[in-house]
């Protein structure tokens, strides 16, 4: 039983029933899912159909899903099916609960040369069969490498992808996309660029971050970013063994011609120590045909949306009944460092959290929309990644307390920690402190939840 069951009424798509949002962008949003016939947990995109067609995505939607339809890896996020109604397209992925590599690097800074060689092993195997079956990611970055519960990396996010067939007669590739501090220094030129080398350099950026704990390029003005970029204009810390440092030296070289392949970095020494090949059988025939299927109206090909009422259970049996939230992890968790989501708990009344939570955000920035216990926080800067936005929704497990949890919706990551270590210090007297934890279960109890 999972916390994602807590809301008033249960949404059923097909055989999944749908839970908590996991996640959300401008065009979809991720929830946690469960097949009702076979018990599993999975994970589904959800994208607006009109928003899509809207904005003339559909060929982006469509090379998306048949990348991942594709790539069946181990260390690739899969996709078991594709569905629509007639509002939405439902992409029903792989449930991975160890979060992004991007967190593990912002909470405990740089990893152990043996961890990060490790990664970097499992992200080679992926980017190697990947363009193996002619597919370049072109958005390679820790924030679209998720790790599961047992610390295996899954590349994700293949929004940016392309096909070899989209190469152009000079054999490269024309559009330049990806996050500027991890993209080839090719990429910023209209001159085009080798898909196979530029993804090699964003695995060496990884590679780079990993074991120092920072970005080996990064500027706040662009022009002075893409100009280190084209230069190769970066140090190499101390702490590097010589072996790393060559191999990242070889691997950032501003000139993909003679930049490091993935078949020479499969024969680097330093790559191969511990090196545990990929083990999985390759599925050579993939039916692409429901891509096509779920942009057409044809009712045999659209699957319905009905809400369904879970049974009534109180908070504390819904907590003893789950796997992944503890009581622990319930009441004594830290107003520290957070990742993309975080929670904390209050016992004070919900207006009266709602009221503190838009007292602490407006002095920093933060235009506050509110629509019953929901709430929406946008920032009026414009940050590295246009605007940091949090989304708010309260809900009641039962009578008289709240668990507050907050998600980025919008904005860089590394904002978001800055923004919640100060926003924090503003909601301390409305924390349920782990030294109340210890106050009577006769009380009632309540729970606010920040998307």
């Amino acid at each position: 039983m999972s916390s994602a069951w807590v809301e008033g009424s249960r949404t059923r798509v097909g055989k999944y029933e749908v839970g908590k949002t996991l996640g959300e962008g401008s065009f979809a949003k991720v929830k946690f899912a469960r097949d009702t016939q076979t018990g599993d947990c999975v994970a589904i995109k959800i994208i607006d159909r009109d928003r899509v067609l809207h904005h003339q995505m559909v060929e982006q939607i469509k090379r998306e899903i048949s990348t991942m339809k594709m790539i069946k890896h181990p260390n690739v996020l899969n996709l078991f099916e594709v569905m629509a109604s007639r509002k939405k397209i439902y992409i029903v992925l792989e449930y991975v609960d160890g979060g992004e590599l991007f967190d593990k690097i912002a909470k405990y800074g740089r990893l152990k040369e043996d961890l990060a060689r490790r990664y970097f092993q499992q992200l080679i195997n992926a980017v190697d069969y990947c363009h193996s079956r002619g597919v370049y990611h072109r958005d390679l970055k820790p924030e679209n490498l998720l790790l599961d519960a047992f610390g295996i990396l899954k590349v994700s996010d293949f929004g940016l992808s392309a096909f070899s067939k989209q190469v152009r007669e000079d054999g490269l590739l024309h559009t330049a996309c990806g996050t500027p501090n991890y993209v080839a220094p090719e990429v910023l030129t209209s001159k085009g660029y080798d898909g196979t080398a530029s993804d090699v350099w964003s695995c060496g950026v990884i590679l780079f971050v990993l074991m120092a704990g920072y970005l080996p390029f990064d500027e706040p003005n662009i022009t002075a970013l893409y100009r280190r970029i084209h230069r190769a204009d970066f140090s190499i810390p101390s702490w590097f063994s010589s072996s790393a440092r060559n191999l990242i030296k070889r691997i950032l070289d501003p000139n993909p011609l003679t930049r490091m392949t993935i078949p020479e970095i499969l024969e680097n020494d330093w790559f191969k120590r511990n090196y545990e090949p990929p083990n999985f059988e390759q599925e050579e025939d993939v039916n692409l045909d429901d891509i096509d299927a779920i942009f057409n109206d044809s009712e045999e090909h659209l699957v319905t949306e009905r809400k369904e009422k879970p049974v009534s259970m109180n908070a504390f049996e819904l907590i003893s009944r789950s796997q992944g939230f503890s009581l622990e992890n319930l009441f004594d968790k830290q107003m520290g460092l957070v990742k993309r989501e975080t929670s904390f708990t209050s016992k004070c009344p919900a207006n009266e959290i709602m009221s503190k939570i838009e007292e602490a955000a407006k002095p920093l920035g933060f235009n506050v929309h509110k629509r019953n216990y929901k709430m929406k926080l946008q920032g009026d800067k414009t940050g590295r990644k246009g605007h940091l936005a949090v989304a708010t929704e309260v809900f009641e497990v039962a009578p008289s307390l709240h668990m507050v949890e907050l998600r980025k919706t919008g904005g860089d990551t590394l904002e978001f920690h800055k923004f919640y270590k100060t926003f924090s210090s503003g909601l301390k007297d409305i924390v349920w402190t782990s030294e109340t934890n210890a106050e009577k279960q006769g009380e009632q109890v309540y729970v606010i939840k920040i998307l």
